[in-house]
């Protein structure tokens, strides 16, 4: 019975030490179309989408001025009274003014945001 049993745990061994078969295993870049494909799938459902989300994103904020009515990321309402490269003062009250940064403004006051909340933190 043992040896039955060791005979039957030692075949894949021989298997495994057997020389490849010669044959036509094809080309070897043929290989390689399964992992080409996985790549352009996930260029096209996941870095395509982002790209076209971040330019969206960077032309709003680039697109800011001087009395926009915007809503930023944390949903404070405010009325932009100053711009620089980095910031972004708000009205948000009378004599009430606040700055934050230009990548806290996620949309115009009324409309869908154009910055897209990850809810990570």
């Amino acid at each position: 019975m043992s040896v039955r049993l060791s005979m039957v745990a030692s075949a894949p061994l021989v298997f495994a030490m057997a020389p490849p078969a010669q044959g036509g295993a094809g080309p070897v870049w043929v290989q390689f179309l399964p992992f080409a494909a996985i790549l352009a799938i996930f260029y096209f459902i996941i870095l395509m989408p982002m790209r076209k989300r971040q330019k969206k994103v960077q032309e709003f904020r680039d697109a800011l001025k001087v009395g926009d009515k915007v809503i930023t990321t944390s949903g404070m309402y405010g009325s932009i009274t100053r711009l620089n490269d980095r910031s972004v003062q708000l009205q948000v009250a009378d004599k009430v003014r606040i700055e934050v940064s230009r990548a806290a403004v996620g949309g115009y006051q009324g409309q869908e945001p154009v910055v897209q909340d990850t809810g990570s933190m």
